[in-house]
Order: structure tokens, then C-alpha cells, then sequence
């Protein structure tokens, strides 16, 4: 039996904590598996309530607020296992949600990653944004889900049930080979947050490694825990880190023309921000872009260590088409609309 570490990155979440920890402990008593709650220096009650109410679980305090990217990666650096999760304190699991993923990976030494079905706690016949049932990106590097395609959410009717490869596996719940994880330097800590784990699952696919959403398992998911969807804060880092993972990643031969196209997409997000009312998150698109800009001579270091290193430049499972204009003019709004043949 591998070893496997759940790892539930926490920052002020007692209160997730409180509601979800006992129904991971009661699925999750399985030889070889421990729970570790790696707390990222909150400053409200969350290590006194693991110490008086969960002391079976594992604590890693971390000295100060290094983000998701950073987090988990000072976290993870700390704990020997085979296997590890990465888990959301707001994911509630269910009866053998695990054992799906484990059997998965056992048996398929090609893939490195995975995830599961991602439900909707608030709705929960409904896909969570955060993961859906798997990732993919567009030629434009824009993320979309198997069942969420940007805000249009889907019911899940048992449409994707199917085990299937994806692009990327969502950071809510992402089970991922610790041997593969460090062998890429794990997250890029510079993120802080969001997109880390698409940036990590194109690298994992560069070494020819596979990435897969294991439809057999599910979990529920509350989403916005940390920062809310429309969140000007969350638009800056989304926007900044996509334009520094596609710098990172994209071959050479797709670089210039990609980045070219994206910048006139990002004016026109601002435009429509404007005259939507919406100045703040505007204001955080023309940070964005101009941080990456400052960034770049990192960023070429981190391109050329990639680069050089990768086994497979032809990543699979990136759509060729521009999911913007699917959705928006062509009205696309379900991933089973998109003709997207799918490879393994």
C-alpha cells in the first residue's frame, strides 16, 4: 500500500475547518494515509481548535502567509510520502472518494496527476467552478472546465462520468506523484495564488507525464474561501499569473503570435470593465500586464530552465480554438457543445 499525505493548506479557515475536518477523518481512515493541516500563519482560532477537537491531525505551522503557491510548497517539503493531496479546508469528501484516485495512479504509472468530480456544496447537482470534472486551456491560454465553461455552470447529470485525460487538475482536490511534484520544483512560488496548479500540470505534461480526472470520485466544494470571484484582487493575480504561465510555457514558435493576441483580448476585457462600471477590476488587468511586463527577465530565466528540460514540447488536450469567441459570439456554453475531441 503507497504511503499518501492529505495536505489542507489552511489560512483563518476554522470555520471550514470546524464543519468539514470530521467527515474527512471518518472517509479517510485508511493504513498508510495521514492528514496534516499546514496553517499559513493565521491570525484566528484554527490551531486551537485542531489541538482541542482534531488531535489525530497533523499540524505544520509555517512562520508567516506564503500564499497557496508558497504554502504548500514549504508544507509538502516536510512530509515523506508516496503520494500527496492537496486539499481545500471548504472541500467536503465522501464515502470512498479516495480510494478511486489511489487505484488510478497505482495502475497507470504514466499519469502523475489527478483529480476528482468537483460538485457544488451550495448546489449540489450543480459542477463547482473550481475544477469541475477536469481542466483544459484554449489556444489562447484561457482556463474552462469539463462543465464550466468561465461563469456558465453546469448540472451534473452524469454527462462526465467518464475517466478522462485533462489539461490540468483543479487545486481544490489534486492528488499528484511527490516524485514528479519535486522533480519539477513543485509550484512556482512567485505566483502566490491561482493558476499555480495549471502552470504545474503543463510541466508535468512536458515530461510526459499524463494528467487525468477520475470522474469515480467525488467531493463538494464551497468555493470563494479565500477570495471572492468578481475580487479585484483575484483578477490581478489571474491575469498576471496566465500571462507569466503562457510566457513560461508556450513553445517558441507559438510565443510571440499568442502573447500578441492576448494583449488585444486584455484591452478589450478592460474596455468592457469600464463600461460596465466595474474600475477596480479594470484597474487590476493594467497592473497585471504591467507587473508581468517587470517581470520579464525572471520569467526568461524560468522559460529557459523549462524549456531545456522538457521531454514534449506537442502538450495534449490544449483546444484549438478560441474559447472567448465559442462562448461569446458563437454561444457555446457547454463543454459537450465544443466538439473537443479529447486525447489520451
Amino acid at each position: 500500500m503507497p504511503t499518501l499525505g492529505i495536505v489542507i493548506l489552511n489560512w483563518n479557515g476554522e470555520e471550514f475547518l470546524k464543519v468539514y475536518l470530521p467527515k474527512l477523518l471518518s472517509y479517510t481512515q485508511i493504513y498508510g494515509v495521514s492528514i496534516i493541516v499546514a496553517d499559513n500563519a493565521s491570525t484566528d482560532s484554527s490551531l486551537k481548535l485542531l489541538n482541542d477537537e482534531f488531535p489525530e491531525v497533523q499540524i505544520l505551522s509555517l512562520e508567516k502567509n506564503y500564499g497557496f503557491a508558497g504554502g504548500y510548497n514549504k508544507a509538502l517539503a516536510q512530509i515523506d510520502t508516496d503520494y500527496y493531496i492537496l486539499l481545500n479546508s471548504d472541500v467536503e469528501v465522501t464515502e470512498n472518494w479516495i480510494n478511486p484516485m489511489i487505484q488510478y495512479l497505482e495502475d497507470n504509472c504514466d499519469v502523475a496527476a489527478c483529480q476528482p468530480k468537483i460538485l457544488s456544496i451550495h448546489e449540489p447537482s450543480k459542477f463547482e467552478h473550481a475544477g469541475a470534472c477536469g481542466g483544459f486551456i484554449d489556444v489562447l491560454g484561457y482556463p474552462f472546465c469539463r462543465g464550466r465553461i468561465f461563469h456558465e455552470i453546469e448540472y451534473d447529470n452524469g454527462q462526465y462520468d467518464s475517466n478522462i485525460d485533462v489539461f490540468w487538475a483543479s487545486g481544490a482536490c489534486l492528488m499528484i506523484r511527490s516524485k514528479v511534484f519535486w522533480e519539477l520544483g513543485g509550484f512556482d512560488d512567485d505566483f502566490f495564488a491561482h493558476m499555480e496548479e495549471i502552470d504545474l500540470c503543463w510541466r508535468v505534461q512536458g515530461m510526459n507525464y499524463r494528467v487525468v480526472c477520475v470522474a469515480e470520485s467525488t467531493v463538494y466544494h464551497v468555493g470563494g474561501g479565500t477570495l471572492q470571484t468578481d475580487s479585484p484582487y483575484k483578477t490581478y493575480l489571474n491575469y498576471r499569473n496566465n500571462l507569466a504561465m503562457l510566457y513560461k510555457n508556450l513553445p517558441d514558435h507559438k510565443l510571440n503570435s499568442v502573447l500578441f493576441i492576448r494583449r488585444i483580448f486584455d484591452m478589450l476585457s478592460i474596455l468592457l470593465l469600464v463600461l460596465k462600471g466595474k474600475w477596480s477590476n479594470a484597474s487590476s488587468i493594467i497592473k497585471a500586464r504591467k507587473d508581468f511586463a517587470q517581470q520579464l527577465d525572471l520569467l526568461k530565466i524560468k522559460r529557459l530552465k523549462i524549456q531545456e528540460s522538457r521531454l514534449n514540447n506537442n502538450i495534449k488536450n490544449i483546444y484549438s480554438k478560441s474559447i472567448v469567441f465559442d462562448f461569446f459570439i458563437r454561444r457555446k456554453m457547454k463543454f459537450s457543445q465544443l466538439n473537443f475531441k479529447i486525447l489520451d
